[in-house]
């Protein structure tokens, strides 16, 4: 390999390196035969080179027969050294699209270092391929451009946290990946101990406790790209092994840890997008995020907020929207979808309303009215009848415009009014094409429930987590009226997607104590499972808070993707597998004997004891 090993990348020629007689090392992306001549484009990581065998570079212009050979040989990604002059091309073929597109090289000299397969699927730019043929072969797909360029922008956007958090102060500290398993919210991934019979490490789900425990340690400003791992179905924007930017601080109020954030994404998106977000972020209530939006995770690019309905009810004849204002805690709200967006004129149909309709029904609407303003600004259809005496009042009161369609879900549940409207919405965002995902969007929710009430266990559960902190004013009531607490939580969203979430946490032993009873552990099961860390608090825990960003989610986004799998090099499918090196498979008795453990698999299926 020596004597071809490469003097320079197959994006590094430019203009001024005519004449350099250079080595490329690379994969045959393209190769095209144009009578006697041959043009094979060179790729690796940094680009693509122009490379010709060309006969008016030999001697008698004839090119030699061990090189026609090899050169009749060559098929897409082939590996191989060339060598060879660089020239210019001809002013006609000058492509300037590509970087190295004023040159290319005059093959003098070719090596085959590994001849390729037929291929599964074309390595495009941005290929067609089936999900599953390119988590098969991801070692091709990852050559492509477009995962390169993506796997580059996940490199970039740590190199840059890590550049960020240091300078500000704080150290990067490894916590143990073999814990012992604690609730979090989802199942585990377990590891049994060949050394300890029936005894079992969990993976953990998050370095949530120990981050505290280096907080009781001393260590006031600690980060870690943490490696994360929960037992839960994949979707797009979800992975069995994830990444996350874990920070932890002491002596921080919840300003601080928004400040510091915001510095942070800052830093990042300058350095790595060249996109110069604003120095602070959105910020929205709780309650104000489900009234406005219907979510706790808005997209805020494109605006169509959800209002009330109510002030029209009582005068209109519709009684369905009566008997949910009746009963206590019940709502009615409505969202209007622009008729015109641009310059493009938007017609709903009936078929469309349906499927609207049965988008709010998965989030338990029992259905879905509807309204058209037409040409005159006077509502039409669905159910316009009954409001006709109010016509202009609500129009008005709305803000509707001729085109405009109005949708309105009523229940005697406020809270499944609004997330039912707000699934509407954020499903007109993606089919009106308002998600522009060159814009970028954050925006913190603040004040959120503390406690969520749980009906099928009939108990109350952490909405976040057991160690965030209760709001002070909540502290006296927290017993009696569970459902009222909010914590000093924050989360933070981008582009519709929770990105991150954290809290001031608990530091007083007794008042984690009251948490632990008011979900349901007592004393003795609260000290087997987390005895070790209220242990530590009783030794001069300081006050202390953080926040989790996902770094898989993140680099998806700032890609412009909609699934993770796009921005991690090996990732499982749907199903939790990994299609390339066929995982989760099975082991030998040996190993299970090892472990001390015994398959008991479903009835017809082979059995290991």
């Amino acid at each position: 390999m020596e004597e071809m090993r490469r003097t320079v990348n197959c994006g590094d020629l430019r203009k001024a390196d005519l004449g350099k007689k250079v080595i490329l090392n690379g994969w045959v992306n393209r190769k095209r035969d144009h009578g006697g001549i041959s043009f094979i484009n060179l790729r690796d990581r940094y680009g693509i080179t122009q490379t010709v065998v060309d006969p008016e570079v030999f001697p008698q212009g004839t090119i030699p027969a061990e090189l026609v050979q090899v050169t009749a040989e060559l098929r897409n990604e082939f590996c191989l050294a060339v060598e060879g002059k660089v020239r210019p091309r001809p002013d006609t073929m000058v492509n300037p699209e590509m970087p190295t597109g004023e040159i290319e090289v005059a093959v003098e000299k070719i090596l085959i270092l590994n001849r390729s397969k037929e291929l599964p699927f074309q390595i495009e730019d941005e290929t067609s391929a089936r999900e599953e043929l390119r988590l098969k072969y991801r070692y091709l797909d990852l050559r492509s451009a477009a995962m390169q360029k993506r796997i580059k922008l996940r490199n970039d956007v740590v190199f840059a946290i890590r550049e960020y958090m240091t300078d500000k102060g704080f150290y990067e500290i490894e916590t143990p990946t073999f814990i012992r398993s604690t609730p979090e919210g989802a199942r585990d991934y377990l590891v049994p101990s060949r050394l300890y019979p029936g005894k079992f490490y969990a993976l953990p789900q998050s370095p949530q406790i120990y981050k505290q425990i280096l907080m009781v340690s001393g260590f006031d400003k600690y980060f870690q790209i943490a490696r994360c791992y929960r037992d839960e179905d994949a979707r797009g924007d979800r992975q069995p092994e994830f990444t996350q930017l874990d920070i932890e601080m002491s002596f921080v109020s919840r300003e601080d840890v928004l400040s510091l954030i915001e510095g942070l994404f800052g830093h990042v998106f300058r350095k790595t997008v060249n996109c110069e977000l604003p120095p602070k972020f959105k910020r929205l209530s709780y309650e104000e995020a489900m009234e406005t939006y219907g979510t706790d995770k808005p997209d805020l690019r494109f605006d169509m907020q959800l209002k009330d309905f109510s002030p029209w009810v009582a005068a209109g004849e519709f009684q369905a929207f009566k008997d949910a204002l009746a009963t206590p805690g019940g709502g009615v709200k409505v969202l209007v979808v622009p008729g015109k967006i641009g310059d493009k004129t938007i017609e709903y149909s009936r078929k469309q309303i349906e499927e609207l309709e049965a988008q709010a029904k998965i989030y338990k609407a029992r259905g879905m009215a509807w309204m058209k303003v037409g040409q005159t600004g006077v509502p039409e259809g669905g159910v316009s009848k009954f409001f006709s005496s109010q016509a202009a009042v609500i129009i008005s009161g709305l803000g509707a415009k001729p085109g405009d369609l109005i949708l309105i879900v009523a229940d005697s549940k406020r809270r499944i009014a609004n997330t039912a409207l707000g699934a509407v919405r954020s499903k007109l965002g993606r089919d009106l094409g308002l998600c522009d995902p060159a814009k970028f969007e954050f925006v913190w929710i603040l004040d959120l429930p503390l406690f969520e009430f749980n009906e099928e266990k009939n108990q109350w559960e952490a909405a976040h987590h057991m160690f965030s902190y209760p709001q002070e004013q909540y502290h006296a009531t927290l017993e009696t009226d569970p459902g009222a607490v909010k914590g000093d939580l924050y989360d933070l969203v981008f582009n519709g997607f929770e990105l991150a979430s954290g809290s001031i946490r608990i530091h007083d032993p007794e008042l984690q104590k009251r948490i632990f009873n008011i979900v349901g552990y007592d004393p003795a099961e609260a000290e087997a499972k987390f005895g070790f860390l209220t242990e530590a608090f009783k030794y001069g825990a300081p006050p202390h808070g953080g926040i989790a960003p996902g770094i898989d989610r993140l680099v998806m986004i700032m890609a412009g993707q909609t699934s993770i799998k796009e921005v991690i090099a090996f990732p499982k499918n749907s199903f939790a597998e990994g299609l390339m090196d066929d995982c989760p498979n099975t082991v030998g008795p040996e190993q299970l004997k090892e472990l001390h453990l015994i398959i008991d698999e479903p009835s017809g299926n082979n059995q290991v004891k």
